[in-house]
């Protein structure tokens, strides 16, 4: 008897402390806050969670303490207004924050960077990084920004791609006192019409590392090279891939800092247009100088039968986009993709026709280019509604975890089905790394409601459907792709309050 009511307390006890495992909490919103407001998750200075704002030419810092009450709200008024603003981009450290923007002010674009402690406020006077001298007004960013993962180093560059034969990349990296360690102009050749470069990483070393493709007729990648800028040299260490016998989709590559490496990985074809077979994976180990892995990882026939959804056996994976890549300590990593797609009256979506059919910037007149000026896999999508007839699906989602060798540990599939139409805005996924688990959030659609789900993955590759999270509100409609881990067990998820945007909090304690 006594053994059966100790069971209970202990399974009481078990609930209780599950029930408080993930808990919820939303903020209010401005009449500011509308659907079409610019905004970024900074991230937690001083124990309150710090969220930039942009409204036409209003620019706000906000700061919500951890019930989610504003303590705070400046504005940026320091910020030009008149002058054409172009970008910004943040990076937080302990209690403060660098806010790195650009303007166009009659032919100069300036690069400048503001220091902002915890409270929103202007630490000293904005810096001056760099300018360009245009003749025209920029229709798009000039200069990219880039941290390295311990936040140590700062890289800006910017290139000019005025002769199409011969691109100049100008390369600046600073300390995280924005001190100048070096900067560096760098001829890039590009002999070929269709060649192109892929997004740009920057190492706690100060190295930066990119890729130069070919896309065969804008379709599939039939020559790459891997490049490396060393942070205090002047030129390019170029490193080809072996791509004699297969193809290759977009190139993602992912700095592995604590095991000194860059791994590069992409979906793979046999042919033209053909079906996608796997992963390619190159991985270059730092500390060696040398290739450490080239090789190729098929889809198996039971991978492909749960991944699939509607599609067939063969095309299983040809709507699948590369979208983490995640380093393990023993060096190992984890690669997820999701199947992503649109369809419309007119024509359906896919990766052939538009997302590598050439991109914006190739048409602006000011002859510089940011391999970031989109995001490639939702360029297509605003972010408030449309006039297009177009609905956007994002469907299924399979988690590889690889050993060091390149040998395939586990695979999983995470399974959903999510559309919507003129905007993806409430769709796809974003992950929580809780260290012992990775967290899988995103949208369902149950009984005509959106409830945010959480799916966690165990480092074995066990799959569990987590309880509904504490405290949702029918009211709020998340934005998880958006959503942005500030610590190691918190997130902030943008949401969407009778058309306004407001955040929550998600502590998983």
């Amino acid at each position: 008897m006594i053994g059966k009511q100790l069971f209970i307390i202990l399974l009481v006890t078990i609930i209780a402390v599950g029930a408080k495992a993930q808990k919820i909490v939303y903020s209010d919103y401005d009449k500011e806050d509308s659907r079409r407001m610019n905004f970024e998750i900074v991230g937690k200075l001083n124990g309150n969670f710090v969220i930039y704002k942009n409204v036409r030419n209003k620019h706000w810092i906000t700061g919500l303490d951890n019930e989610m009450q504003q303590v705070y709200k400046t504005e940026l008024n320091y910020l030009p207004t008149e002058d054409r603003m172009i970008n910004s981009d943040f990076f937080a450290y302990g209690d403060y924050v660098y806010m790195i923007y650009q303007y166009q002010k009659k032919s100069v674009v300036y690069c400048m960077a503001s220091k902002i402690d915890a409270n929103g406020k202007q630490i000293g006077e904005p810096v001056q990084l760099d300018t360009t001298h245009l003749g025209f007004a920029a229709d798009n960013k000039i200069y990219s920004v880039i941290s390295s993962e311990d936040k140590s180093k700062i890289g800006v560059f910017k290139i000019n791609s005025r002769n199409k034969r011969l691109y100049i990349m100008t390369s600046m990296l600073f300390t995280d006192k924005l001190e100048l360690l070096k900067k560096s102009v760098i001829e890039i050749p590009m002999e070929e019409r269709n060649e192109d470069l892929g997004d740009f990483k920057l190492d706690n070393d100060g190295d930066i590392v990119f890729c130069k493709f070919l896309r065969n007729f804008n379709e599939n990648i039939t020559d790459a090279t891997f490049l490396i800028k060393q942070a205090m040299s002047d030129t390019l260490i170029p490193h080809t891939l072996n791509l004699e016998k297969i193809m290759l989709d977009e190139i993602n590559v992912k700095v592995d800092n604590p095991n000194k490496r860059y791994l590069l990985a992409s979906l793979y074809y046999k042919e033209k247009r053909g079906n996608v077979e796997g992963y390619y994976f190159y991985i270059w180990d730092k500390s060696t100088g040398q290739i450490s892995m080239e090789t190729t990882h098929s889809f198996s026939e039971e991978l492909r039968q749960e991944a699939r959804g509607d599609a067939t056996m063969k095309t299983a994976f040809n709507d699948y986009f590369i979208r983490n890549i995640i380093s393990k300590k023993d060096g190992g990593f984890i690669v997820s993709a999701e199947a992503y797609y649109t369809k419309s009256r007119f024509n359906n979506w896919n990766r052939w026709d538009y997302l590598y059919g050439g991109y914006p910037y190739y048409g602006s007149p000011s002859y510089y280019y940011s391999p970031y000026y989109y995001n490639r896999y939702w360029w297509n999508s605003p972010r408030y509604s449309s006039n297009q007839a177009v609905r956007y699906h994002a469907d299924n989602i399979t988690i590889l975890s690889y050993r060091p060798s390149g040998e395939l540990e586990w695979s999983t599939v995470v399974t959903k089905e999510q559309y919507d139409d003129e905007t993806d805005d409430r769709l796809s996924f974003q992950i929580m790394n809780t260290g012992g688990q990775l967290h899988f959030l995103f949208n369902q659609l149950e009984k005509r409601y959106l409830i945010l789900n959480d799916y966690s993955i165990a480092p074995d590759g066990t799959i569990t459907r987590n309880p509904t999270l504490k405290n949702l509100d029918r009211g709020y409609e998340f934005l998880p792709k958006y959503a942005k881990q500030v610590t190691a067990r918190q997130m902030i998820v943008p949401c969407l309050y009778r058309n306004y945007i407001c955040f929550s909090k998600i502590d998983y304690n």
